[in-house]
């Protein structure tokens, strides 16, 4: 198969997607027929609810969801062969994930923009929102700690035996941490001149390229700050902290709008390569198909339920909805902005995974194997090189790609550590209550959003630094527990309101079984670690988590299944 014309296929086909299974979801939930305006302007509060144009919104959303996901999962998934992740990526993108983060969005937008935890306390019952938003908190929480490890790592200095700096060693990664400063002082200048000075957009779009190249510039040239990884931790701790309380116009808003444009920079290079190189796979190094069941040196490993917990954000990823239905909702200027920004953003989620497929290809052929950033900057920046009179430039795009990618792990730690502070405030909350609402008491104290922050990065950035590593095992199956739950939560309301919602029945009960399949296979790994006595803490938390989350799946099922049923009932 050669690579390009596996990508026109695929591009293609999520096109035709986008068109017409995107505007039949429309059709089917009424999407634009409310004339009201949007949560973002009748709750407007200049922090968390701020309306914000669709092109700044989509670099928001686009950027929070993608992160490393859809770069860093299929790569893993790349085990099985290109073709099952490629047919997954296409059939979850567009029927998975993309309903389900439309879906969430829509949902979210006709609930005050409150989250999937709200949902389901209006259409099932007030326990099952608080074990959904128990369950939701531990999982962003152990994403503040894995980002905020891999963001420290990768701006952390290296020190020899004897404690002395190791510069030569450490320029990249100083290099990296003084663009990703820089680019926040560009994009907190990029918000007030658009939100307060009323620059227009277009003149403020083309100015702020124009800085986060000069930054880049100058940090791959003049990076004089040199800290320790833990020295990071506290710092981006501090920096999560500020970033999630502060107005989302100041930073949330025009940081990840400018930095959706590293991502379609990164797209567009990406397209160039294998347009210009177009690489055939190498059967011997890339199979189509590998096998049910794979030995990857690790162990066995098995098609079913691996490769839908491992491609995850390139097919669905519950992590999606959390975000669709944390910050996007309660910045959407227009409902029928829905669509291209939460429908279109996965499915170029999905053009991203193709285009990693590709990229795994000729890295295999060029020797670039030494984890997932060299393999995807590797492959990407070997095609560009393959095209003649573009040689020179492999160098020069690797590291650019590298700087890109690690970008996006700060965008997704400092959405994720709001997300975590909204779940907080949420759990304390009565059906159809708002934080306005609670004016005394101690859950005045349990809502402020300062107090949630404050928790929120205290327990992610401790269990950064003392060892997430030991239970991030369950981060894959506990994040499509999430994408089945929020499924399950957007059928509920649209089937208590009269609306179709047989496209959520069927993806919710697979992602159900792949998650609980998934679940019961890490707690039988677990307990032979554990039967074999040389476990420590890891693998007895697994397990215990393992079983809990097993639980709670079946519980909250059972409880969907309850509402949907008796919903059927009084219709018939």
């Amino acid at each position: 198969m050669n690579t390009l014309v596996l990508l026109l296929i695929c591009v293609a086909i999520l096109i035709g997607g986008y068109l017409f299974y995107g505007r039949w979801l429309c059709q089917q939930w009424g999407v634009g027929d409310s004339k009201g305006e949007t949560p973002a302007h009748t709750m407007s509060d200049g922090v968390d609810y701020v309306p914000a144009k669709a092109p700044v919104l989509m670099g928001h959303h686009f950027s929070s969801i993608a992160g490393a996901g859809p770069i860093t999962g299929p790569i893993g998934a790349a085990m099985f062969g290109w073709l099952p992740v490629t047919l997954w990526v296409l059939v979850g993108g567009i029927f998975f994930g993309g309903v389900h983060d439309f879906g969430a969005l829509f949902a979210s937008i006709r609930h005050k923009g409150q989250s999937i935890g709200e949902i389901i306390s209006t259409n099932m019952s007030r326990r099952a929102k608080r074990l959904f938003l128990i369950f939701a908190y531990l999982t962003l929480i152990l994403v503040v700690a894995a980002f905020a490890s891999i963001v420290a790592s990768t701006f952390g200095a290296t020190y020899d035996d004897s404690g002395v700096l190791d510069v030569a060693a450490s320029s990249a990664n100083a290099s990296v941490a003084m663009v990703s400063l820089l680019f926040i002082v560009i994009a907190i200048i990029f918000g007030f001149c658009v939100y307060r000075r009323n620059t227009p957009m277009l003149i403020s779009t083309v100015l702020g390229v124009l800085a986060i190249m000069l930054c880049m510039a100058v940090g791959m040239n003049y990076h004089p700050i040199y800290l320790s990884s833990n020295t990071w931790m506290i710092v981006v701790g501090i920096y999560i902290a500020i970033a999630s309380v502060t107005p989302v116009w100041i930073l949330l808003q025009p940081r990840d709008y400018l930095s959706s444009f590293l991502l379609y920079a990164m797209l567009i290079v990406a397209f160039v390569g294998v347009v210009g190189a177009h690489p055939d796979i190498d059967p011997e190094l890339f199979p189509a198909f590998a096998g049910f069941a794979v030995d990857n040196g690790n162990g066995m490993q098995y098609l079913f339920p691996i490769l839908f917990t491992t491609v995850a954000c390139g097919a669905i990823s519950g992590f999606h909805s959390l975000v669709s239905s944390g910050t996007t909702s309660k910045q959407l200027d227009k409902e029928t902005d829905a669509k291209p920004i939460a429908y279109g953003g996965m499915l170029l989620e999905c053009v991203l995974a193709i285009l990693t497929l590709c990229a795994i290809a000729y890295a295999r052929q060029t020797g670039h194997t030494a984890g997932a950033t060299d393999i995807f900057a590797g492959g990407i920046a070997a095609m560009v090189a393959a095209i003649p009179g573009l040689a020179g430039l492999e160098h020069i795009l690797y590291t650019l790609l590298i700087l890109t990618y690690s970008a996006f792990c700060l965008t997704s730690l400092d959405t994720a550590t709001r997300l975590a502070r909204f779940m907080f405030q949420e759990f304390w909350l009565e059906p159809g209550q708002t934080v306005g609402d609670i004016k005394d008491g101690w859950k005045k104290v349990m809502v402020n959003p300062y107090f949630a922050t404050v928790v929120t990065v205290i327990l992610g950035i401790a269990l950064g630094m003392t060892g997430y590593s030991k239970i991030w095992g369950l981060f894959g199956a506990a994040n499509q527990l999430l994408a089945g739950l929020g499924l399950l939560a957007v059928a509920t309301w649209l089937g208590n309101i009269g609306k179709n919602n047989k496209m959520f029945l069927f993806p919710m009960a697979f992602m159900m079984v792949v998650t609980i399949c998934s679940l019961m296979l890490t707690v039988k790994n677990q307990i032979g670690l554990i039967m074999a006595g040389s476990a420590d803490w890891g693998p007895w938390a697994q397990t215990i988590l393992g079983i809990l989350l097993i639980i709670l799946s079946i519980i909250l099922v059972i409880e969907g299944i309850q509402t949907l049923t008796k919903k059927k009932a009084k219709t018939v």
